[in-house]
């Protein structure tokens, strides 16, 4: 163990040194290749054999329709629906935003597309109606990890793969927590926005406002009918969640070029590449992490781990408190992809040695990580979102971030761990 206490040591070092995930972990499993005595035939080939996975197909998919779809400009019709229904209430801009975040994310699947598409337009009218530059900036870079809770999940389709559960299960699970997130974030921006001197529009009477929202929703038909196409296909067994991801690339170049006309071929060119870019990245992170893990589970780090946790305790809620903590430090030091593989590989086998679910497991481990994306260190989409607001200082947005990290995210984390039908109602109801 003093070997692995070392190179785990060593791999976090590389990571807050600056050096990229991905790589911090193959130099890592090259340490151990090279002091430990282990032979290479074991840990490299079985690294290529599961990133052969077709189910890994959806990834370049799903990450290349959510690009086409913000650049076809669906964002805007996805903002204009629902600020018809919310935008006459004070706070109704912020609750837009979240419900465009939420909404975008059952196209996309991608945090950083939700934050281009809906931020780029959401942060100037917001500061235009009142809200601060700052708050802004902080409720969109919260809001945008609702696209890996609601389905369909580039990093539960890696969970899954990773962990070898049904991905319909996975996408199934994180339903509840993203809607009680939609919620807790929802009451949080309400109580925010009354202490800010925001421009409210006057209400329309009834009838004008059933008009402006049936107009809105028109324009946003064919925005509003892809999570149908692509959720529908997958649980009435008409696409594989492979097929899906091919389905919803098909259906966005059509709308894209001659229904919404915002994207053109230049900007499909510059989707593709990428698209290209962003998988070459995590298949190259994919093979250096399950490398690791099969390292690491050849050295029984997960049994050892185990055996350490239930020496101090093997009461079910304590053991979740543990992982949870564990789970959050993965998300400050390291992106959510990689630290769900990681959790598939190490923590899973923990969870399961006190009867929780796997598929349960998994909604608890994508919306803990999910958190890592907004907390620093690390914190990836909350510096994409301050870029987005114009480069702002960190001073300005942190302390609006940290509350909704404080009141929404971790109520939603404590609320699928504890309460386990808030991951698993809608698994029973449909695939059990």
């Amino acid at each position: 163990m003093t070997l692995v206490t070392i190179i785990m040591a060593f791999i976090v070092i590389l990571m807050l040194a600056g050096i990229p995930v991905g790589f911090a972990f193959g130099l890592g499993g090259f340490a151990f290749m090279l002091f430990g005595g282990l032979d290479p035939r074991f840990a490299i080939p079985g690294a290529f054999r599961n990133i052969e996975h077709y189910t890994l197909l959806a990834l370049p998919l799903f990450i290349l329709a959510g690009g086409l779809m913000r650049e076809a400009g669906i964002s805007r019709k996805l903002i204009d629906f629902t600020m018809s229904i919310f935008g006459r209430i004070r706070g109704g801009m912020g609750i837009v935003t979240i419900l465009a975040c939420a909404i975008f994310g059952a196209i996309s699947g991608s945090a950083s597309a939700t934050i281009a598409a809906i931020g780029s337009v959401m942060i100037p009218e917001m500061e235009k109606e009142g809200y601060s530059r700052g708050y802004a900036t902080a409720l969109i870079a919260n809001t945008c990890i609702l696209d890996l809770l609601i389905p369909p999940s580039v990093t539960m389709i890696v969970f899954c793969m990773t962990a070898q559960i049904s991905i319909l299960a996975g996408f199934l699970s994180t339903v509840g927590p993203g809607v009680a997130m939609i919620f807790f974030f929802c009451i949080i921006n309400v109580i925010l926005s009354k202490k800010m001197n925001i421009k409210v529009a006057p209400k329309l009477p009834w009838g004008q406002q059933i008009k402006v929202i049936g107009n809105t929703s028109r324009k946003a038909t064919l925005a509003l009918f892809m999570p149908i196409l692509i959720l529908g296909g997958i649980y009435t067994g008409v696409f594989t969640p492979t097929e899906a991801a091919s389905m919803a690339c098909i259906y966005s170049i059509p709308v894209g070029f001659f229904v919404y006309r915002g994207l053109t071929f230049r900007k499909f060119c510059e989707s593709t590449k990428e698209a290209m870019i962003t998988t070459g990245v995590v298949m190259i992170l994919l093979f250096f992490i399950l490398m690791m893990s099969r390292i690491l589970i050849n050295y029984r780090v997960p049994e050892l781990l185990t055996e350490l946790i239930l020496g101090l305790t093997t009461k079910r809620w304590a053991v979740l408190l543990f992982i949870n903590i564990i789970l959050i430090v993965m998300g400050m030091l390291m992106d959510d992809i990689s630290g769900n593989i990681l959790s598939a590989a190490i923590l899973l086998p923990i969870a399961k040695s006190v009867g929780v679910d796997p598929v349960h497991f998994a909604a608890i481990s994508v919306t803990n990580l999910a958190l890592g994306n907004v907390t620093p260190p690390c914190a990836p989409m909350l510096y994409l979102a301050a870029r987005i607001g114009g480069n702002l200082p960190l001073g300005e947005y942190l302390g609006y971030a940290t509350i909704f990290m404080i009141f929404g995210q971790l109520p939603s984390i404590l609320l699928v761990t504890y309460v386990p039908d808030v991951a698993l109602f809608l698994v029973n109801l449909i695939l059990r």
